[in-house]
């Protein structure tokens, strides 16, 4: 309906969710997360900046850990889905090179290392952030490399779930300590722990 006052509307505040609300609250909690940091985002700022009030936000949400694991999660499946078409050597490396950027560059990457670091103090950020996040997405990437070995394209020498800790560790730990995360990097892993078949060695004609 439209506003029947010369105010601003402010989004609609009810059991159901008004989308532009969420959607405003979400980003607003990126943009904090970015400006001042996990201990420095509150409840308080981010709804004087989503323009919404408090009390809705405590309606939606039981903490800000949740407003971020749900930007995380929206976030992740728009940059970078992991992959569901018929899997390649190819097309693992370009996730793997998807979540480095995602991390170096993008808001929610901010929110994926801000969480793993108040996992270290607070178990039940840990606890949130694997049931809401890290497990599924694991589940999701165990299946990919499953396929890939299946279908010849990888041969890693690690199980599914070591060979992805490995793969994505470096990742992370470059990206929590600030450091570069070139390509290259992304390259060597993936050709030295999963060993594409392209990469393997050729036998010699005899």
């Amino acid at each position: 309906m439209p506003a029947t006052s010369s105010q601003p509307r402010r989004p609609r505040s009810g059991n159901r969710r008004d989308e532009a609300a969420r959607l405003a609250v979400l980003h607003a909690a990126d943009d904090l997360l970015a400006e001042h940091g996990f201990g420095g985002l509150t409840i308080e700022a981010i709804a004087r900046r989503a323009g919404v009030a408090k009390q809705t936000i405590y309606r939606w949400w039981p903490s800000k850990v949740e407003i971020l694991l749900d930007a995380l999660v929206e976030d992740s499946d728009k940059r970078f889905p992991v992959p569901t078409a018929e899997p390649t050597a190819a097309s693992i490396h370009d996730y793997l090179y998807a979540f480095a950027n995602f991390l170096a560059t993008d808001p929610a990457g901010k929110i994926l290392l801000a969480l793993i670091a108040e996992a270290q103090h607070h178990a039940d950020t840990a606890e949130r952030l694997h049931k809401r996040y890290l497990d599924p997405r694991r589940a999701q990437e165990r299946e990919l490399l499953a396929r890939a070995v299946s279908a010849g394209e990888v041969s890693p020498a690690l199980d599914p779930d070591t060979a992805m800790d490995a793969l994505v560790g470096p990742i992370v730990y470059r990206a929590l300590t600030g450091a570069p995360l070139p390509r290259e990097l992304v390259d060597t892993l993936v050709r030295d722990l999963l060993k594409p078949r392209s990469t393997r060695q050729q036998p010699e004609a005899g």
